[in-house]
């Protein structure tokens, strides 16, 4: 601590890597989960200029576009994914999809993996419904 109080310049970047740690640790559960159920995951932190996609699983021709979220609550990990987050995953799945060669056949679906304490993981399918 610094004086006055306040955490030194060291504390927000130690804040930052658990935070880090710790959605690298649900999404290595979420992506477990979705082997368990079948899907196949062809990529983890996708990113694009648009954002970044957590997970993408594919069963088939089903593409699942995989946000995660490690909360207290499904109904908090659910609220956390908001307008503006839906549109960026978005904006990046279409960036994804343009690269496909299959893309034509493909089906895109917006999940969501909430992350809850003491669970497993809670699959949410169709969680919102894209541009498509």
């Amino acid at each position: 601590m610094s004086r006055g109080g306040a955490p030194g310049p060291g504390a927000e970047t130690v804040r930052r890597r658990r935070h880090l740690g710790r959605g690298h640790r649900g999404e290595t559960l979420a992506a477990w989960a979705l082997r368990l159920k079948g899907y196949r995951i062809v990529a983890r932190q996708y990113r694009t200029k648009l954002g970044e996609i957590d997970i993408i699983a594919r069963r088939g021709d089903l593409v699942a576009i995989v946000e995660v979220k490690a909360r207290p609550t499904l109904a908090a990990a659910m609220d956390a994914v908001g307008p503006s987050a839906q549109r960026r995953i978005e904006g990046a799945a279409d960036l994804w999809l343009s690269k496909q060669k299959d893309h034509a056949r493909l089906s895109i679906r917006f999940d969501i993996v909430a992350v809850l304490p003491r669970r497993w993981p809670v699959h949410v399918t169709d969680a919102w419904r894209g541009r498509w």
